[in-house]
């Protein structure tokens, strides 16, 4: 009996651990900047896929293969973006649009893989919207949702959770602060 209740014992300590050890969670961020100018001025800025490099600071390009074109058929694939970065050794990745809403002023893409040296986040997704704030003016909302840069457990400082959101972060508020800048500053 005494065997039966150490067996079962370690047996529930066993299949307990792999509970206790999990690996990341996903991380989620929303910022905001408001902006001075109605909605359709703002999207006429932000609005297009491949403009990503006229507003944001951190970008020397952003061509896109097929404009806002989404997938509506198994035959098309969605436009893709190469963005290159204002950094040494110009590093630049891939971003893939999901979904194009011109009316309701807003598009959501994904970074399939990217060097985590450049970003560290995996799974990478981001919704841009503009808003009409209700004072005559904007709201653009940039919201993300992402894992950290190392998929493991135990992380090191510059791929763990605070890493990715505060580099999420910083690229969130560079465009937003820069967008809002370009936006008011335009007759």
């Amino acid at each position: 009996m005494k065997f039966l209740t150490l067996a079962a014992t370690a047996l529930c300590a066993a299949l307990a651990t792999p509970a206790l050890a999990h690996g990341p969670t996903r991380q989620k961020l929303v910022e905001t900047v408001e902006i001075d100018k109605p909605v359709d001025k703002v999207w006429a800025v932000v609005g297009n896929f491949d403009a990503l490099a006229k507003w944001h600071p951190l970008v020397a390009s952003s061509p896109a293969s097929k404009g806002n074109e989404v997938n509506k058929d198994d035959e098309k694939e969605n436009s893709t973006r190469i963005v290159t970065l204002k950094a040494p050794g110009d590093p630049s990745f891939t971003e893939v649009l999901l979904k194009y809403d011109a009316s309701g002023h807003s598009y959501k893409y994904a970074i399939p893989k990217v060097d985590p040296k450049i970003l560290p986040v995996n799974d990478y997704t981001s919704t841009i919207t503009v808003l009409d704030n209700g004072k005559g003016g904007s709201t653009v909302e940039w919201k993300g949702a992402f894992y950290r840069g190392y998929m493991l457990n135990d992380p090191p400082p510059e791929l763990n959770d605070e890493s990715s959101v505060a580099a999420v972060k910083g690229v969130y508020r560079a465009g937003l602060d820069n967008l809002k800048k370009i936006v008011e500053a335009a007759p």
